[in-house]
Formats: C-alpha cells, sequence, structure tokens
C-alpha cells in the first residue's frame, strides 16, 4: 500500500492519527508471499491434475495427494487474517477512523466486483457465466466490508465479536434451509455449507465462502495489527504465545470430538492415514478447528520470521507486497499453461476443454497429468511470476497514486 503521513487528530484507538514513518515489515510480506506461492500450487493442482479430490476423500487419496492439498488449506485463513493487520497498520499510519473505513469499504466493494468478473472470467474464460464463484476475493472483500463498519468500535468490543464469530460459528451448523425456503440463499451466502443454485438455464451460481466467519478472522487479524506498534521482542513473545495457544486448543478440541467440526476422526487402518484423518478439517465453511489448525502455526512461523531476518527471501517478499497482482496475474497465466501443455502434448480435444468454457465441469475422461508434473508446472509458473510482480512493486513504490493501493 501507499502511505501519506499526515498529523491527524488522535482517535480512540492508540495509533490512529499520529503520523509515525514505519518501514514495511518484511516479516508479514514474507509470509504473505509465501502463502500466495503455496496457493498456486493448489490451483495448478486444479488444471494440471485429473484428480480433483478433495482431502475428506480419505477412501480414494493418497499421502502425497492429501498433504499437497492440506498446506495450501493455511492459504486463505492466513491471506484474510493478514489482511486485517495491514488494515490496521494502513490507519495507524496518520489515517482517522473514517479515512479507514472509507478505504476498507470502497476496496472491499472493488474486490467483490473483481471476483464476479474478472476472477471469474480467469476460471473459465466464458464471459456468458457458465458458473458464478463466491470464493476468497469474495471473501476478501465481503470481510473488508464488514470491518469497515466495526473499525468505528473499540478495540475491545472488535476483539470480542471476531472471537466470537469464530469460536461460536459452529454451533449454527445444524440450522439449513431448503431450496425451495427463501431463507436458503442468504443463508448459504452467510454461513451454510457449500451451495449451488441455478440461477438460468445454463448458470450456476456456487457459494464457497460464507460471510461468518471471515469477518471474524480479519477482525481479529486486525486487533493483532497492535502487535506490530510494540517492540519486536515484545511482539515475537505474544506470537509465540498466541500460536502455540492455538496449536494446544486445537489438539486438544480435535482429540474430544466434541465440538468445532462436523468432521469427526477416527483411527485408520495405519497411522498415516489416521495423522490424516486427524488433519482433516472442514473447509467449507471453515471450521474453528480448521482455522486454529492453520493460524497458530502461522503465527509461529511470523513470529520465527521476526527473530531470523536473514530467512527473508526477496522474492516472496516482492510477492507480499502486491498480492492482488499476483492472485489475478496467476490465475490467466496457469490457465494459459494448461492449455498450451494440452497442444505440446497433441491433446487437442483436453486444449479445447482448457481454453474453452466450463473449467471443472465435464472434465474429459482420461485428463491429467502425474503429480510430480504437477509439482514441475507450479516451479515455472512461479519463476514466471517473479518479474512481473517486481516490476509492479516498483511501480507501487515509485508511484504514490492512491488508486494503486487497490491492486
Amino acid at each position: 500500500m501507499s502511505y501519506v503521513l499526515k498529523t491527524r487528530a488522535a482517535s480512540a484507538t492508540p495509533g490512529f492519527g499520529t503520523a509515525i514513518a514505519r518501514p514495511r515489515l518484511d516479516s508479514i510480506d514474507l509470509l504473505r508471499g509465501l502463502i500466495m506461492v503455496i496457493m498456486a500450487l493448489d490451483h495448478v493442482r486444479d488444471y494440471f491434475s485429473g484428480d480433483t479430490m478433495s482431502p475428506e476423500k480419505l477412501s480414494v487419496t493418497t499421502p502425497a495427494l492429501f498433504f499437497t492439498r492440506w498446506i495450501t488449506h493455511f492459504c486463505a485463513p492466513v491471506f484474510v487474517f493478514l489482511a486485517g493487520t495491514s488494515a490496521y497498520l494502513y490507519g495507524a499510519r496518520g489515517r482517522t477512523k473514517r479515512e479507514l473505513s472509507q478505504f476498507l469499504w470502497t476496496r472491499g466493494l472493488w474486490l467483490v466486483v473483481l471476483e464476479l468478473t474478472v476472477v471469474n472470467w480467469a476460471w473459465h474464460f466464458d464471459v456468458s457465466y457458465p458458473r458464478i464463484s463466491f470464493m476468497v476475493i469474495w471473501a476478501l472483500g465481503i470481510s473488508m466490508i464488514g470491518l469497515a463498519a466495526l473499525v468505528h468500535l473499540p478495540i475491545g468490543w472488535i476483539t470480542g465479536i471476531g472471537v466470537a464469530l469464530i469460536v461460536g460459528h459452529n454451533f449454527l451448523d445444524s440450522i439449513t434451509f431448503p431450496p425451495s425456503d427463501w431463507r436458503f440463499v442468504p443463508w448459504a451466502l452467510f454461513h451454510d455449507f457449500p451451495k449451488r443454485i441455478a440461477l438460468t438455464e445454463h448458470t450456476t451460481v456456487l457459494f464457497l465462502y460464507p460471510i461468518v466467519p471471515w469477518v471474524g478472522v480479519m477482525a481479529v487479524g486486525y486487533v493483532l495489527g497492535q502487535l506490530f506498534q510494540k517492540p519486536p521482542d515484545v511482539r515475537q513473545r505474544w506470537l509465540i504465545r498466541l500460536g502455540v495457544g492455538m496449536v494446544a486448543g486445537f489438539v486438544l478440541l480435535r482429540l474430544s470430538n466434541l465440538y468445532g467440526d462436523t468432521a469427526h476422526w477416527s483411527v485408520q487402518p495405519s497411522a498415516v492415514f489416521t495423522v490424516m484423518s486427524f488433519l482433516n478439517c472442514s473447509k467449507y465453511p471453515p471450521s474453528l478447528l480448521y482455522l486454529l489448525m492453520t493460524l497458530g502455526p502461522a503465527l509461529l512461523l511470523l513470529a520465527l520470521l521476526e527473530r531470523r531476518p536473514q530467512w527473508r527471501p526477496g522474492w516472496l517478499v516482492i510477492f507480499g507486497r502486491v498480492p492482488l497482482f499476483y492472485y489475478l496475474v496467476h490465475l490467466y497465466l496457469i490457465h494459459l499453461a494448461a492449455g498450451l501443455a494440452a497442444l505440446l502434448f497433441g491433446r487437442t480435444g483436453d486444449a479445447q476443454w482448457i481454453l474453452g468454457s466450463h473449467f471443472n465441469m465435464n472434465r474429459p475422461e482420461g485428463y491429467g497429468y502425474p503429480l510430480w508434473a504437477v509439482y514441475l508446472a507450479w516451479i515455472i509458473i512461479v519463476t514466471l511470476l517473479y518479474l512481473p510482480c517486481r516490476w509492479f512493486a516498483g511501480v507501487k513504490q515509485r508511484n504514490r497514486n492512491p488508486w494503486l493501493s487497490y491492486l
């Protein structure tokens, strides 16, 4: 983001309204960049692998496929969480609550528009909208709009609301409505499990990322932003305490099988599959255990990156500074690369499917490459993303146009 540091009248929350120049925190950019790279693996797997398995299907998966998918579970929670942290830091650099709120709701609305246009086009290459998906960019956008309202509250209220949404939302799991009920669509947007709705004869709407608890994740990330105004040693101690607490909470609650996830774990025929069952938490909607499992280790890694500045590869920091630009470019690049690979290997039918429309719908029989090829394609695509991302990071650094903060 571009920061114009001006002296403001102090607001109710410490750090707001005071123009204090601070360097960018490379640890946040690095963690976000790492998450972006891992996210690309999931999307490359979508396009290059013939196996569209979900991790919960232990009966048909393998450990390699399971953990290839499982590691990418960290992406959405950490991305939304760090967006909240960045929002706090954005406001703490000389902006009033009103200015921060305006930035959040306008950027959030912009992200929702991008999800329903540019992002959906990237997935399908079809402007006739065979499927309209509400996915991670939608979750970011709607969470920012929610945070735009929350920032006017005292920080204690924001903390309480964020924690309540994360911890308590699984009490709503038993509430569901049939498609004929008028509450079906709003409840799907708000909390329910993934829903497909036939909008027209040719268009399906898919709700993957409900509003709750993503607003809570961003709110808690916003509250965490306070730590980054404290001395590094204090910040690191708190990150470790919070991270250890969340990991311990996950293990204890998961062992009990009492609350926090609709999918219970069980002992499997082998130790590896038992571990897989234990880690197999629900992402749609994200359960309490899913969020503890991902955000806890992320906070510990953030503390480690704070303590080990030499562990900060510059190329990951670059990715972390231009996350939306990276996201948009990587979707189009992966989609085009999958089509090009099909043409190069003489798979004309596959190329027509990939470069036409209805991606992930009516997948051709026998489509896909082995897992090692998926990883190879991932490495090549991430490498190709570096130069355009470095260029755009340079543009943002040299140009203080506030519109660039929306990318």
